[in-house]
Formats: C-alpha cells, sequence, structure tokens
C-alpha cells in the first residue's frame, strides 16, 4: 500500500499548507509548471518525487525531469504529463501514449481546473490535480492525495486553500 500526494502548477511555491497535507504521503507525483529546479530539489528532499515537466519550466527542469513520464505503483500503471487534455480531448501526442502504454491512471495538469474522471474509453482514472501554486486564473489553490493497494486506487481525498 502507498500513500500518494498529487499535485501541479506549484509556479515556485511548496509552502506549509502542502508540507502539511503530504506529511503522511509515501510520494508525491508533480505534473508539471513546477517552477524552478531548486524547487524540484526541496519536494525532493521531502518525499519521493516523481515529477514531469511544464511550459513555464525552464531548460534545466528540462533536462532533469522528462516531458511524459510512465511508472508502476503497486500494481497499477501510471501516465503523467503537464499538457495532456482529459478525457474526450486529450492532446494528440498524449492520446497516441495513452494508446500505446495503455495506463490504469493519467494525471495531467495546465489547466489549473481540478477535475478527476473515469476515463471508459481507456478504462483509466484521470486526474488533473488543479493548480497547488498562487500564480494564475485558479480562485482556490488544490491538490489531491489518495491510496493504492495493489490494483485498487481509494481513499481519493482533496484540499484547497485560499489563493
Amino acid at each position: 500500500m502507498k500513500r500518494i500526494g498529487i499535485l501541479s502548477d506549484t509556479h515556485g511555491l511548496f509552502d506549509a499548507p502542502l508540507r502539511e497535507f503530504f506529511a503522511e504521503v509515501d510520494e508525491l507525483w508533480h505534473a508539471g509548471d513546477i517552477g524552478s529546479i531548486e524547487l524540484a530539489d526541496r519536494i525532493a528532499a521531502f518525499k519521493p518525487l516523481h515529477a514531469v515537466y511544464g511550459n513555464i519550466d525552464d531548460c534545466t527542469t528540462r533536462r532533469a525531469w522528462p516531458e511524459t513520464a510512465r511508472f508502476a505503483c503497486e500494481e497499477v500503471s501510471v501516465l503523467m504529463t503537464h499538457i495532456g487534455g482529459y478525457p474526450g480531448r486529450y492532446a494528440p501526442p498524449f492520446l497516441r501514449a495513452i494508446g500505446q502504454y495503455r495506463p490504469n491512471l493519467i494525471v495531467t495538469g495546465h489547466s489549473h481546473i481540478l477535475k478527476v474522471i473515469y476515463d471508459r474509453t481507456h478504462d483509466a482514472l484521470h486526474i488533473n490535480p488543479g493548480a497547488a501554486g498562487k500564480y494564475g486564473f485558479h480562485k482556490v489553490r488544490t491538490a489531491v492525495r489518495l491510496v493504492i493497494n495493489g490494483r485498487d486506487i481509494r481513499d481519493l481525498e482533496v484540499s484547497e486553500w485560499p489563493k
């Protein structure tokens, strides 16, 4: 069993509310727009980190993290990218990756809009954790945590904070 924290669009911010919300997770997944390699390093020092770069990330961050990450957690295959879209409206390159890798869990960022949708077409859970940072049009900051046990994805929780 693993407790997972999922966030995106921090834009350089990883503050006390996020650290408190993620205090009991085993690892963090960041779906891009980290803000800097220094912040990625601080997050990775806090908890083991899977991350992808986003459109605001500089060349140093892009050299350290991939555009799309494919990995397993327990018995769940995960595919994560920053600009990936959502069920029925995936970005074409990401849609091809979904078809190729057939993940159980799809994680995207970029929109600053929290979405958790079961994708019937691809038989996968899609999560966009919204935006955890203060930069952007969103009204509240959001992040997600959940439990993965074998093939089960459960106990999903959303938290939000004022911007």
